[in-house]
């Protein structure tokens, strides 16, 4: 019989990400995760912790993977210790929950599959915008088939920041691609829908302080002919929708919590029609006259199952607990990182790492 008792977990690195996000996730959670542990090397994250949830914390992480209380290990440090971290944890025979991005090239988060190979242990991957509304919402719309075939996908995070931490050098292992970019290289991924094809990309440095790239553009191209356009940029004074669908009969933009869609109507038939040589008329249009009966209309992102962000956790216990199988892949996210250094290699933005 599966067990119901709380996972008990050990948080590694009490940032942005482990204090501002986990910590608070957790807690809502608290019939299915105790927090049982923690560590940072910054002795005031460490005692807000002890504070706030009363376990014993630690200056380095071997010492919280050596603490028998921990089962799982929730790695929400910097960067470039993501993969050492984590194989530490595999080789204790611990679970791993391990943040984005998972490592800082493909050749380096290709250890991780072959540490969990052998690990009495499992790795699980936190991509939890996968659990986006809108992102769930959309990919059903694109399966209703009202949109038509849908031939382009554009995905959109654009903000003017002149940010000047430890995410805008590269060897903190800093970007936008290693920030933003495994969540939305992942929903492109998804997006597809067949196998990749071709990609092409660009990263630039527009507005940041340090020396990694803070503006990127990568266009995905899937075996089936659909493209997926996305860019992430710290340096664009212009936002655009967060999503741009387009299909052979209509199209969609979201932003925010709300879908603007227009399409044909499901009932209209499109008659036959041939191309001419004729010349077009001097005047007016162009072609037949045809009345084309578009819908529109807006609605609130409400995908049919409600979801969130933080949901991850719950896929997360019914995998540890219930032996339910998670929803991401180590192979997806691999495939991610591995897109992540094509579009790096041979740059300015490389660092030293090997792509």
């Amino acid at each position: 019989m599966a067990s119901t008792k709380p996972i008990r977990v050990g948080i590694v690195g009490l940032g942005r990400a482990g204090w501002g996000m986990h910590t608070n996730e957790l807690k809502k959670r608290g019939d299915k995760f105790e927090i049982v542990a923690g560590c940072d090397p910054v002795r005031k994250r460490r005692d807000m912790l002890q504070e706030k949830c009363g376990c014993p914390v630690y200056a380095n992480v071997e010492a919280l993977i050596a603490d028998d209380s921990v089962e799982l290990v929730d790695i929400a440090s910097r960067s470039p210790a993501h993969v050492p971290q984590a194989l530490l944890a595999l080789a204790a025979n611990k679970y791993v929950f391990l943040e984005k991005p998972i490592a800082l090239s493909y050749p380096e988060a290709t250890q991780l599959k072959t540490a969990a190979a052998s690990s009495k242990g499992a790795i699980f991957i936190r991509h939890n915008r996968r659990f986006e509304a809108g992102f769930q919402h959309i990919r059903e719309i694109i399966a209703s088939q009202i949109l038509g075939k849908v031939y382009e996908i554009k995905l959109r995070r654009n903000s003017y920041q002149r940010r000047d931490d430890w995410q805008t050098i590269i060897e903190c292992g800093g970007g936008q691609l290693l920030n933003w970019g495994p969540h939305i290289i992942d929903h492109g991924l998804r997006f597809l829908e067949s196998p990749l094809a071709d990609m092409w990309s660009d990263l630039k440095k527009i507005a940041a302080v340090g020396d990694a790239e803070d503006h990127l553009k990568v266009i995905l191209k899937g075996q089936n002919g659909r493209i997926v356009d996305l860019e992430i940029s710290g340096g664009s004074a212009i936002k655009e929708p967060e999503y741009i669908v387009l299909g052979t009969r209509g199209g969609l933009t979201c932003s925010g919590n709300e879908i603007h869609l227009r399409y044909l109507n499901p009932e209209q038939k499109l008659s036959r029609r041939r191309a001419k040589r004729s010349n077009p008329p001097l005047q007016g249009g162009f072609g037949q006259k045809e009345e084309l009966e578009w819908m529109e209309k807006t609605i609130p992102v409400a995908p049919k199952t409600a979801c969130n962000t933080d949901h991850i956790w719950d896929h997360l216990y019914a995998a540890i607990r219930e032996k339910k199988t998670f929803p991401i892949t180590l192979d997806e996210a691999l495939q991610v990182m591995e897109v992540v250094s094509a579009v790096k290699r041979g740059t300015e933005f490389a660092g030293n790492l090997k792509h």
